[in-house]
């Protein structure tokens, strides 16, 4: 298999942490979504990344159902989400939470860098800042619940974990949101972010942002 993007796009990076530690390896196209969007275009007419390709030739798009064609090539019992009831639909509502606020994170960013700054529309990005803030408030009660647990949900690293760290990583490079306001969820960050397999797949966000 091949996995299409670049590790900075925090999709692209939560779908390779979770082929690694789901042990299916795949090759790499280092590919950006600027500099390449022809080539990725090949595979996703709308030139976003991740792209799956998989051995047969079939591209399968969008990190969710990439996760989730990963998810049921493994089988339930190895799965990065549970298959069904409220364990499901807990880890679903922290993955919802967390691509709520780097959707919004990444709309911050887009302003930033594509806007000079005088031309920056304040009402939209206090309106997509109040989101990601709510979004990080409601992840913050769940990072300050399960206390010191090693995971969010259950007894092992699952796909909420893996979100979780891979967009508030994002949300602090790429939008410049201080973690420090949310000390569980920024605690919780840095332990998954120490961890071989986040350092492994990880490229910092370093557009420039203009003053």
């Amino acid at each position: 298999m091949i996995l299409i993007g670049m590790f900075d796009s925090p999709f692209v990076r939560r779908t390779a942490i979770s082929m690694e530690l789901l042990g299916l390896p795949f090759e790499h196209r280092n590919w950006s979504v600027g500099a390449d969007f022809d080539n990725i275009r090949v595979h996703n007419p709308l030139g976003r990344v991740p792209v799956l390709v998989l051995d047969s030739g079939e591209a399968v798009v969008e990190s969710a159902m990439v996760l989730d064609y990963l998810d049921d090539a493994v089988g339930p019992a190895r799965a990065l989400l549970p298959a069904t009831g409220e364990p499901r639909r807990a880890a679903l509502k922290i993955v919802a939470l967390a691509i709520g606020a780097v959707e919004m994170a990444l709309a911050i960013a887009a302003e930033s860098v594509f806007r000079p700054a005088d031309k920056h529309h304040a009402p939209y990005l206090e309106r997509r800042a109040t989101q990601l803030r709510g979004a990080f408030d409601a992840l913050e009660r769940t990072c300050a619940a399960r206390g010191t647990a090693d995971w969010l949900c259950g007894d092992r690293i699952l796909q909420p974990d893996i979100t979780l760290a891979c967009v508030a990583r994002y949300a602090n490079e790429a939008a410049r949101i201080d973690l420090a306001a949310w000390p569980a969820l920024a605690a919780r960050t840095a332990r998954y972010e120490a961890l071989p397999v986040f350092r492994k797949y990880y490229a910092p966000f370093d557009a420039p942002v203009p003053a």
